[in-house]
């Protein structure tokens, strides 16, 4: 249900930036001033902040202007007014309230950009650029994300295997969790558990059971690909020792042999070159 009203709201978006470039297209060809927004959606971070880009162009001094910003979902839908060259807090939506500001020293450069701080998971939605005295307004998309760094724990372990479990919390929209192994090479593991809280954030696990063998840095990275996002943690699984001895120590008593029949070879043949040189000094010898 979450992912229709996602593609309903994706593409109520697209369809009003297609509109709102025809009508800016005969706007340039009147030769009136424009509201301007970035096509692309914004990406912001829970916790953060984030700017909401809109300029009038031509530039002209906004200062003394009406300029209103709205969300259309919302009731009340203003999340930020400024008239009177001040900003006006009566008719604004109470969850944005100290949050919402327009820098000042800009606005008489046509710059009406609006800066939400700590930004929330609510916050995402579309946003309305309005400004009466133009005559126009236009639409900007704000996409949220919340990410956090997954913990790895050990479950069980025996003497040739471990058993880890990976989990995050506190994510938006729904990541994917992947096991590597020391090369980068993706590892086969359990399904991934995925729940989500009442604050609409987030939390995967999963477990993996690995064999105890050397280079064993497990990885665990939890990514969202819409918002491009991803943290990872890395453990170290240690090399049991008796894989130490079955292993390494092998190779270095095979190491140790070639050695020493090297220097074998090498003193047999010191006699035979004495002996070639006295031949060749003493030829009727």
């Amino acid at each position: 249900m979450h992912l229709w009203r996602y593609k309903l709201s994706l593409r109520g978006y697209r369809a009003m930036i297609l509109q709102h470039m025809i009508f800016c297209l005969l706007l340039i060809h009147r030769g009136q001033p424009l509201i301007v927004v970035p096509l692309r959606a914004v990406m912001a971070t829970a916790g953060e902040e984030v700017v909401l880009p809109c300029h009038i162009k031509p530039e002209m001094d906004a200062n003394g202007m009406r300029l209103e910003w709205a969300r259309p979902d919302l009731t009340p839908g203003f999340v930020y007014e400024w008239a009177d060259q001040k900003e006006h807090v009566v008719n604004k939506q109470p969850s944005y309230r100290g949050r919402t500001s327009v820098v000042k020293e800009k606005l008489e450069h046509g710059d009406i950009s609006l800066k939400i701080s700590n930004v929330t998971i609510s916050d995402e939605g579309i946003y309305r650029c309005l400004v009466p005295q133009v005559g126009q307004e236009a639409f900007i998309k704000l996409i949220v994300g919340a990410v956090s760094f997954p913990t790895v724990t050990v479950i069980s372990k025996t003497s040739s295997r471990v058993v880890l479990q990976c989990e995050s919390a506190g994510w938006y929209p729904e990541p994917e969790l992947l096991w590597l192994d020391g090369e980068g090479n993706l590892l086969s593991a359990g399904p991934t558990e995925t729940l989500r809280g009442p604050d609409d954030l987030y939390t995967v696990s999963s477990r993996v059971t690995v064999e105890k063998r050397h280079s064993n840095n497990i990885t665990c990275r939890v990514q969202q690909r819409n918002t491009n996002q991803s943290r990872e943690t890395h453990k170290h699984v240690p090399v049991p020792s008796w894989y130490l001895k079955l292993v390494l120590v092998p190779g270095l008593l095979a190491v140790l042999v070639s050695v020493l029949l090297t220097i074998h070879r090498w003193r047999l043949r010191i006699p035979e070159n004495v002996e070639k040189e006295a031949m060749l000094k003493n030829p009727n010898v």
